[in-house]
């Protein structure tokens, strides 16, 4: 394997190194192919997440399919203006120089996706290192195997063979990629692994972009639309059957909305997936065996008010809501990612704001309110990788917004523009003439007149006042 993956790279760093990835036209052309590869595949990625994740074929068009197809429209539409030279002014003193800006690719980088949403965070970083004109391996993740093998056999037949590269396999591949050198590694998914990522990348000092998660956590005010709130917290919390960095981990709100809350998400629940959601094909299922014994692990019967059933043979945990929930349960020591949804009580906005502040800066932060007081307080006393209000995950679906992680949640940001950024490097050149030198007034030996022009001219003093 290490030696195969050694041969590997070395062609694709050839690739690059002969210049076959840089002109736009080959940008765009790759772009444009993914786009085919995603139109003419739809039912074929459609079938693979169902038999990964149970999803139903409209969840898959609008939070994978679909989701990397706006992207890479939105990367083609704008990749021209992107890539043009940015012009920034000179100094007087370097006059009649020249300076701007300008965007390369980094060379030969590796993406390593989660199994989660197996296709869109596969496609859209890899839609990223191609617009900004990389070569890449992609390693697909091996809990979502039907997934693997579609992406295995359909990006060959659509992109640059010489430029674009599927590693399937698990620990023993991931590993042998990470032995590897890289100009850049973009991994999603868990904090444990993204330290090994991060180690690995450290012996070879390459830059490395990690998308992690963490307890993202949604505070309802009292003045929220509580029959609102309480369908688009379901919405977020239980599409994917939970599994999503960005879901609801819990909610947070005073008790008299609480109180009020729960009867709403329990006719949510039923509203989306019926009285019975183990015969919703809407609902997905947990992906497998370990991960469904750690998430119904996590369930205090004592606890539940809504949902709470479970089925091993099948992996369905029922989408469930838990009351009364204390910072030192069980629940509230990881990121649940799964259907289950702890609420917890605060005395209001202060509260609520100590209690997130007091954790890991979370991957994404929601708020429910009508109340601009409050949405200055949350946006001002509270750090996250991104802020939403009255509306969950939906700031995913904005390509002009960076998304990504701070702190423990991760580190680096993509989709749109930043992809490009992540992918690039941001090269300042300055095109400065022999003629006239004008320079030359900073040159040695340092005369009378030489001090006078360099206090004056390249460094002047600014009176404080």
């Amino acid at each position: 394997m290490g030696t195969d993956l050694v041969e590997l790279v070395g062609q694709l760093r050839d690739t690059f190194e002969r210049g076959v990835t840089k002109p736009y036209a080959w940008r765009v052309g790759q772009l444009e192919a993914l786009q085919r590869m995603l139109v003419d595949n739809e039912e074929v990625f459609a079938r693979a997440l169902a038999d990964d994740l149970g999803k139903h074929p409209v969840e898959s068009w609008v939070t994978e399919i679909g989701f990397v197809g706006n992207e890479v429209a939105h990367l083609r539409r704008h990749l021209d203006g992107w890539l043009r030279p940015r012009r920034v002014p000179v100094p007087f003193h370097l006059w009649p120089a020249r300076a701007k800006v300008v965007r390369e690719p980094l060379g030969v980088v590796l993406v390593i996706a989660p199994w989660n949403y197996p296709l869109q965070l596969s496609l859209t970083p890899l839609a990223g290192a191609l617009a900004a004109g990389n070569a890449v391996v992609l390693s697909p993740s091996e809990h979502a195997p039907a997934t693997s093998r579609a992406l295995a056999q359909l990006v060959p037949a659509h992109l640059d063979g010489s430029a674009v590269r599927i590693v399937e396999g698990g620990i023993p591949e991931t590993t042998a990629l990470l032995e590897q050198r890289w100009d850049h590694i973009f991994y999603t998914g868990g904090a444990a692994v993204g330290r090994v990522v991060l180690e690995a990348a450290a012996g070879h000092l390459t830059p490395v972009t990690l998308e992690l998660g963490g307890k993202s956590p949604a505070f309802v005010d009292a003045d929220a639309d509580l029959e609102v709130a309480a369908r688009r917290i379901a919405w977020a919390k239980f599409a994917n059957a939970g599994q999503t960095c960005v879901a609801p981990d819990y909610v947070l709100a005073t008790r008299e909305v609480l109180d009020d809350l729960k009867p709403l998400l329990a006719k949510a629940i039923r509203d989306f997936y019926t009285a019975d959601p183990s015969r919703s094909d809407a609902y997905g299922r947990v992906v497998d065996d370990p991960h469904f014994r750690r998430l119904t692990a996590l369930v205090d019967p004592a606890r539940v008010v809504s949902g709470g059933r479970s089925d091993a043979a099948t992996r369905y945990i029922e989408p469930t809501v838990l009351d009364g929930v204390q910072e030192q349960d069980a629940v509230m020591q990881e990121e649940v990612f799964g259907p289950i949804l702890p609420l917890l009580e605060v005395g209001g906005v202060d509260e609520a704001i100590e209690r997130i502040v007091a954790r890991d800066k979370p991957l994404a932060l929601y708020v429910f309110t009508g109340n601009a007081e409050t949405r200055r307080r949350f946006l001002t006393g509270t750090s996250s990788g991104g802020l939403t209000f009255n509306l969950p995950m939906a700031h995913l679906a904005v390509p002009g917004l960076p998304f990504g992680g701070v702190d423990a949640s991760g580190m680096g940001s993509y989709h749109g523009e930043a992809s490009l950024d992540v992918f690039s490097h941001t090269k300042p050149v300055l095109d400065s003439p022999t003629r006239p030198d004008l320079v030359s007034v900073a040159y040695p030996p340092f005369n009378a007149l030489r001090r006078l022009l360099v206090r004056h001219v390249v460094a002047p003093r600014r009176r404080v006042r």
